[in-house]
């Protein structure tokens, strides 16, 4: 049997690949227009081809970035605190809420569910991908569901994803922003045909601001 080395840092979560921190107002699903301090987490392996922050998705040219310095900066700022990616489960989330909550902060994620939930989160939004579906509890957990629409098949795929969420779960359909033009008013559509789901628009971008 191979033996590997000793933890990281990075590997115990104490460190993550810092991409970028910043804050600004929330633009999307149940809380957009909450100001918030974002901490973008390098690393993802989804690989969506429409993704706006591909720049993130190799970890290794994002320096490991001391915990205890992030926690410190997001104070300043917001009590509310969203951390997103790249994937951010890609890594251990447990020290970094943990810190975070330690300075009553409240801590949300936006994630894929690709990888197991780590982590003590007072939102999680969940914005699965076909390419690598989500599993385990975090169907569950997930208190809103956000669906980014590229096409007419994203509606039915939106649907199947629906269905192993929980009753109380907030379902959103987003468009990708490439085509919002096309399929806003699909979405619409849709959304007055099946008022279960509710329309998610990225109004940042609307209102030129991270």
């Amino acid at each position: 049997m191979e033996k590997k080395g000793p933890m990281t840092l990075v590997d115990k979560g104490l460190s993550l690949p810092l991409m970028e921190e910043f804050y600004t107002i929330q633009g999307e699903g149940f809380h957009k227009g909450t100001a918030a301090y974002f901490i973008r987490v390098g690393g993802c392996d989804v690989g969506c081809h429409w993704c706006d922050v591909k720049e993130s998705w190799d970890a290794k040219t994002h320096p490991p970035t001391d915990i205890n310095l992030i926690i410190g900066n997001a104070a300043k700022y917001s009590d509310t605190i969203v951390v997103t990616g790249g994937e951010p489960l890609t890594w251990n989330m447990g020290p970094l809420t943990q810190g975070l909550k330690a300075n009553n902060l409240k801590t949300h994620i936006e994630t894929s569910g690709a990888y197991a939930l780590t982590g003590d989160w007072d939102w999680i939004c969940l914005s699965p991908k076909k390419n690598k579906l989500p599993f385990g509890e975090i169907y569950e957990r997930a208190h809103e569901l956000k669906i980014i629409v590229y096409n007419k098949h994203d509606l039915v795929f939106a649907e199947e994803q629906a269905a192993l969420t929980h009753a109380n779960c907030i379902l959103y359909l987003q468009p990708e922003w490439s085509v919002r033009e096309k399929v806003t008013p699909m979405i619409v559509d849709y959304v007055m045909q099946n008022p279960k789901w509710k329309v998610s628009l990225q109004t940042h971008k609307y209102l030129n601001i991270p």
